[in-house]
């Protein structure tokens, strides 16, 4: 299949303005490989502190004959989605052995759940959690035991940092371990029409956790389409798990064999050690690349993923050596159909997603209609269209079969040829307040484009103090500035969602501006978020007052004060407000100032590292 015009001409203008930048990257891979850290390098006294207490495994990991896997997990029985991998450590070491290799749990990583920090101070640490990750992965394979990686992890920022560190080994073979969404509870729509009857005062708490303990309820991954489920999507987009394998439940046979052939095919991938050659080298470096990264973006827009990933996306580019910006994700978007409904952009979650066919099916269908390549290193085929196969399982083994030829629901999943919208949501907002980002794929199109008086906040909790008392019952586009990565952070703001929805329904126009995030779950509110550059280093933000005219247009992608050119000019910023200590905040002083711009990724590590 030809390739779309669009992709092309995107994908060549990131591969020629990456050149530089790839190019030193991969020099970096091949000399780690050649010349880094790695077994036969190590003393004496490096490798028996490396084997020490590796029991049955010693033998093998001290002759040097076999693949060594690191394995470094984000595992904790706090977050459902990790929960499951406390049993994955000792099943991984036996899958190994099966193949003559052996495995080691090379580290853990952080995994803060912004589930269950959305709204609070802790939030303030999890954008910069990525960074902690991505360092941490880095320390886990420092130590130059391994040949292979394994990466255990799911959610949000988790995911993203993993990838981060592991990049900067490229040179290992690398294969990310999903462990599931846990089965479907209350409906998605019931969940938000309790929590806005709560944020009306019309029910009370224990009738809104009873709904969200309906909703979250049992081992796996939540199962509405935020940032989670975006990047197991992303990763199949990409190649690197084993196809069909990301929604698949916790806790069965299938799953449990999903996970024996991650381990297996990582041993076939090598570069091999003692007397076993190279046959199929498939580093992580290679596998992610120019087209790997458009890949990704086109799954992002295709299935109306998270917004968070267009501050994940550029960041783990960077971390390989490419360059990717905000105005290659809005050409992509325009280019792109939206195929996929799942929730917050339709009715059924993910476990409906992929009873409809899921990734086999948008794979299939993104590759066969040239929106995708499907000429990208994957971790298991020959190309990106094997990975169009639906897992299942065959006389107690593991089999494969292709994707559905039409989808098993039409209300979820759409082919190319009749999608739901014809871009992929996702637009770039450009003005004289900044550039900015909107999902449009869950609003409709009648709000769009807003213009409204602001109010402005620096705070959220004012948000809802304002809103309890009634003061948000106008036309509004209410602004939250100082939420940038050095302000404090970056935290998502999903809290607000359920008051602007109220205000939203009962009539009123409303649209939300701010240099913070959004959830993954972004919904129905036209939300401009990660405006750049932050108030807190200069945007213009900070010089906006109550009652300034704002313009809020997806349609033509403006972001903008309406006010007379040379007031506003004229106009000097609001100081920014004190930052206040505790929850580990301060700890964080550092990675807060030296951060670079959302639109780079949000990212201390990498702005210093040169990326």
């Amino acid at each position: 299949m030809t390739l779309h015009p669009t992709v092309e001409k995107v994908t060549g203008r990131i591969i020629e303005r990456s050149r530089p930048s790839r190019s030193a990257y991969l020099d970096l891979i091949d000399r780690q490989r050649e010349a880094g850290v790695h077994r036969p390098t190590l003393s004496c006294g490096n490798l028996a502190h490396g084997f020490a207490a590796s029991g049955d495994d010693k033998a093998a990991i001290r002759g040097g004959k076999t693949m060594n896997i690191g394995v470094v997990t984000a595992y904790n029985d706090m977050l459902s989605a990790h929960q499951p991998y406390g049993r994955y450590p000792e099943q991984i070491k036996i899958f190994a052995r099966e193949k003559g290799a052996t495995a080691q749990i090379a580290g853990g990583v952080p995994a803060m759940c912004d589930g269950v920090t959305q709204g609070q101070d802790s939030m303030e640490l999890s954008l910069f959690s990525r960074d902690v990750i991505a360092m941490s992965t880095a320390i886990a394979l420092s130590h130059g035991m391994f040949e292979g990686a394994l990466l255990l992890g799911i959610c949000d920022k988790i995911v993203p940092g993993l990838l981060i560190g592991a990049l900067r080994f490229g040179h290992l073979p690398t294969i990310l371990v999903p462990a599931g969404p846990m089965p479907s509870g209350l409906a998605n729509k019931e969940k938000i029409r309790v929590r806005q009857l709560f944020a009306e005062g019309k029910i009370g708490k224990q009738e809104l956790l009873d709904a969200e303990s309906a909703s979250y309820h049992g081992a796996g991954t939540c199962t509405f389409f935020g940032t989670a489920n975006s990047n197991q999507m992303m990763m199949e987009m990409m190649g690197l798990h084993v196809p069909g394998s990301s929604f698949v439940n916790p806790g069965n046979k299938l799953r449990q064999e999903l996970t024996r052939a991650a381990v297996h095919r990582v041993t076939e991938i090598g570069w091999g050690v003692g007397e076993d050659s190279a046959t199929d080298y498939r580093p992580l470096g290679h596998c992610i690349d120019e087209k790997a990264i458009v890949n990704a973006v086109v799954g992002l827009l295709a299935t109306g993923g998270s917004t968070n990933h267009v501050l994940h996306l550029p960041a783990i580019a960077r971390a390989a050596g490419i360059i990717l910006d905000w105005d290659d994700m809005d050409e992509l978007s325009k280019a792109v159909p939206l195929i996929a409904a799942i929730y917050p952009n339709g009715a059924g979650d993910v476990n409906y997603f992929a009873a409809a066919g899921g990734m086999p099916f948008v794979i299939r269908e993104l590759v066969d209609a040239g929106l995708a390549h499907g000429d990208i290193k994957t971790v298991y085929g020959a190309s990106l269209r094997d990975g169009a196969q639906e897992p299942y399982i065959a006389q107690d083994r593991l089999a494969f079969k292709a994707a559905p030829a039409t989808s098993l629901d039409e209300s979820i999943l759409k082919p190319v040829s009749d999608p739901f919208k014809p871009d992929g949501g996702l637009r770039l907002l450009k003005g004289n307040l900044g550039r900015a980002t909107m999902k449009t794929s869950a609003v409709d199109q009648s709000r769009w484009t807003i213009e409204a008086p602001a109010l402005v906040f620096d705070d959220q909790n004012d948000v809802m103090a304002a809103f309890k008392a009634g003061e948000l019952e106008r036309d509004v586009v209410v602004v939250v500035r100082f939420q940038g990565p050095a302000a404090n952070g970056m935290p998502e703001l999903h809290k607000l969602s359920s008051p602007l929805g109220v205000l939203q329904d009962r009539g009123f126009k409303v649209a939300f501006v701010t240099d913070g995030r959004m959830s993954g779950a972004s919904g129905k509110i036209p939300s401009a978020i990660h405006v750049s550059p932050e108030a807190y280093k200069g945007g213009p933000l900070g010089k906006l007052r109550d009652g300034d005219l704002i313009r809020v247009c997806a349609q033509e992608g403006v972001l903008e004060i309406l006010a007379d050119e040379l007031e506003w000019e004229s106009r000097s910023a609001a100081p920014p407000p004190p930052r206040p200590l505790g929850t580990g905040r301060e700890l964080f002083a550092m990675l807060r100032h030296h951060c670079d711009e959302a639109e780079m990724g949000g990212s201390a590590m990498l702005s210093e590292a040169g990326l």
